[in-house]
């Protein structure tokens, strides 16, 4: 049975409404909030927090990491792979395997 030229227009939009909620819906999540930091050590790492995710999401010597946030008696604290990164009101530090802890500075400007 041959569509007519009505439905076919509707069937169209129908396909590209699809299309377009289909690329809409496996976007990536958008970061709720990011930045640079520069350590005490000199490493540099960006960070970002993701809504509904309890995870610090960092980039950190060419490597992409999820730290899952862990148990602190103050402030935040996210933690794996032998990497920890701590985070209160009045600092941030960063502990990389093997190596000592090194305080962190948020950078203004990328």
């Amino acid at each position: 049975m041959p569509f007519r030229l009505g439905e076919s227009r509707v069937l169209a939009r129908g396909i590209a409404a699809g299309i377009v909620a289909g690329t809409v819906l496996a976007a990536p999540a958008a970061a709720e909030s990011i930045a640079l930091y520069q350590c005490a050590d000199g490493s540099q790492f960006a960070l970002a927090f993701y809504d509904a995710d309890t995870h610090a999401h960092i980039q950190l010597n060419g490597k992409a990491l999820s730290l899952p946030k862990r148990l602190s008696l103050s402030g935040a604290r996210y933690s794996a792979g032998g990497v920890t990164l701590r985070i209160d009101k009045d600092s941030t530090t960063l502990k990389h395997p093997l190596e000592p802890v090194t305080s962190c500075k948020r950078l203004d400007k990328w």
